[in-house]
């Protein structure tokens, strides 16, 4: 499989296109020059003697080194300097990003790995918990869950799938959202990591330095 730029292993919200696109480019539109610049190209693959954790009251899960289990998520290539230098803002310092070497899918089976056909191991980043482990629950992370029930909270009406358009249902989960925590902790499309990757995104710093 041929690669261009960085690579990076997704096993969470950035693996929705909404959240990474949001992340790295703003918006998916045509207009955005940093999207129209860098296309990114994904993959299926698995990530051995890792295991994937829920953090306690949040929407987003957390990865730690642990022989013989797996991690099934997705490997993207063509990331910029820049691009990372946003993911390093997006995850905070609860996550440090790590080299790591993952097996592509050849066949994707499911939730448990059955039916799994591992294909080239390549090498790619990906963001290691570090965080106090308390924080983390025994349960595995649903990320057809976070579809469903969370991902607006992350990508606003643009990209939202089913909710795009609907501003009056999203002003009314925002306002419920208020008086719990934050379950994005503060990656939400109103959050305070969102305003400081939009800073960065209108400044483009770092992709003035890669080019």
């Amino acid at each position: 499989m041929a690669t261009e730029g960085r690579s990076a292993f997704f096993y969470g919200t950035l693996m929705a296109p909404q959240v990474l696109h949001r992340v790295c480019h703003g918006s998916s539109s045509p207009d955005n020059p940093i999207y129209a610049a860098h296309k990114l190209q994904t993959h299926p693959a698995i990530l051995h003697d890792h295991r994937r954790h829920r953090v306690r009251s949040a929407d987003y899960p957390a990865v730690l080194p642990v022989p013989g289990s797996t991690v099934r998520g997705t490997y993207v290539t063509g990331l910029t300097d820049g691009d990372i230098w946003r993911l390093d803002i997006f995850e905070g310092s609860e996550y440090r990003r790590d080299k790591v070497t993952v097996h592509l899918l050849k066949e994707v089976g499911d939730a448990s790995g059955t039916g799994n056909v591992e294909g080239d191991a390549v090498e790619a980043e990906t963001y290691i918990w570090i965080s106090d482990p308390l924080d983390l629950e025994e349960g595995e992370w649903d990320f057809r869950q976070f579809q469903e029930q969370k991902m607006r909270f992350w990508v606003g009406t643009e990209g939202a799938g089913e909710y795009a358009g609907r501003a009056s249902i999203i002003e009314v989960d925002e306002a419920v959202q208020q008086h719990h925590q934050d379950g994005t902790g503060g990656r939400g499309f109103n959050g305070h990591i969102t305003s400081a990757l939009e800073e960065a995104q209108k400044g483009g710093q770092a992709d003035k330095k890669s080019s």
